[in-house]
């Protein structure tokens, strides 16, 4: 699914009181919050759909794959998401419906 995708299907569950121009601007400044949020340290907690935050992966050795000489990878934040039980829940169930 695509950003175009996601504001389609907002706009079509808002109704025909909004354009997809205004509906664009929504999702766009939700997923500014997220990023603003995620660079200043923050946790993004979403009931029913899942958590946003950022944890930190330590300092480690990795090797160069073309020479095989270590190289030390230095500590770095990166953002992840958490689904929640229910969303979890739910795409297992679709995909234990799913054919073959």
């Amino acid at each position: 699914m695509t950003k175009a995708d996601l504001v389609e299907q907002v706009a079509e569950a808002i109704g025909p009181g909004i354009t997809k121009k205004d509906c664009a601007m929504v999702v766009d400044g939700f997923l500014n919050a997220v990023k603003k949020a995620l660079a200043t340290g923050d946790n993004i907690e979403i009931r029913g759909f899942g958590t946003f935050q950022v944890r930190r992966r330590k300092t480690r050795m990795a090797r160069n794959p073309r020479t095989g000489d270590p190289v030390r990878v230095p500590m770095r934040a990166v953002p992840v998401f958490k689904p929640s039980k229910h969303l979890r829940n739910k795409v297992a169930k679709m995909e234990a419906t799913r054919p073959e």
